[in-house]
């Protein structure tokens, strides 16, 4: 499966229209100018709108599960859009929205 890798400005959010950003990208890698993500670090979520009835918080974090591969940087393999994150608390994905579409990935 390939895909447009993501990077530091890509919009990435949840499934409730929280704002999804990498913890740790990846800095050997640039597109446009911008470090890359990799499946090693988390993303931050911030703004999640989903109000659970009880337990459960709003979306916190994710982690992506799949993504390139065939390339990887520092030994990981590359956040594509058409990879696949789960958010933590609610176990709903991540929305890859907008991001470079020069470098493309499998």
């Amino acid at each position: 499966m390939a895909g447009p890798i993501l990077h530091m400005g890509a919009v990435v959010m949840c499934r409730h229209g929280g704002s999804a950003v990498p913890t740790a990208p990846s800095p050997r890698v640039l597109v446009t100018g911008m470090p890359i993500a990799t499946i090693a670090a988390p993303y931050a979520i911030a703004g999640c709108a989903f109000v659970p009835p009880a337990g459960n918080g709003p979306c916190v974090t994710a982690r992506w599960t799949v993504g390139a591969a065939r390339v990887r940087s520092q030994g990981q393999p590359v956040v594509i859009m058409t990879g696949v994150a789960i958010c933590a608390p609610t176990g709903t994905p991540l929305l890859p929205v907008e991001a470079q579409t020069r470098v493309i990935a499998s």
